[in-house]
């Protein structure tokens, strides 16, 4: 071994880094042992399985999710990781049955480049999605592609630029509307 390889194997933060290492869900397994590429994210805060799904391959996992039993979108939105990093597309969606003891959950990530925030909208699959892209559009200028009516929501039609980008400039000026 070579001194530079011993150097390498004590650092502790490269140790801590490769040490976690996430086990596959429930979910994230069904959909690995069905043909569906996707990625086991360690559980957010709540311990609720998290996975990473590439853009393209959302539609079909979103419909297998659905024939699964998740037939229900509790929540979509987005956020921007920084300046010069991706934005995130994320799903909520829940299995709700008769019995509210056996609800089972699981979140959806969906990492897209800034320059080019192209995702297929799954408004088809959960037609709660409808106001909940077009939110994400208005403000993090993700486009989702297949939505019936893909338009600002919050901000005006003619808004310049996308508000919750955290590399959005404010503009400084202020118009004021006449109040009649």
């Amino acid at each position: 071994m070579t001194e530079e390889s011993t150097a390498e194997n004590t650092n502790p933060e490269e140790n801590a880094e490769t040490s976690q290492i996430v086990s596959a869900g429930k979910v994230s397994t069904w959909l690995t042992e069905n043909g569906f590429g996707n990625e086991a994210l360690e559980a957010d805060t709540s311990g609720i399985e998290l996975i990473k799904v590439e853009p393209e391959f959302l539609i079909p996992i979103a419909t297998a999710l659905y024939a699964y039993g998740f037939n229900y979108l509790q929540c979509q939105g987005a956020y921007d990781e920084g300046a010069g990093k991706n934005l995130v597309s994320f799903y909520h969606l829940l299995k709700v049955s008769d019995d509210a003891d056996s609800t089972e959950e699981v979140r959806i990530k969906v990492y897209l480049p800034r320059d080019n925030p192209h995702i297929a909208s799954v408004y088809w699959i959960w037609k709660g999605a409808d106001w909940q892209e077009r939110e994400s559009y208005d403000m993090y200028g993700i486009i989702y592609d297949g939505h019936p009516n893909l338009k600002r929501i919050l901000m005006p039609e003619d808004w310049i630029g996308w508000p919750l980008r955290k590399d959005y400039i404010s503009p400084d000026f202020y118009e004021l509307q006449d109040a009649y």
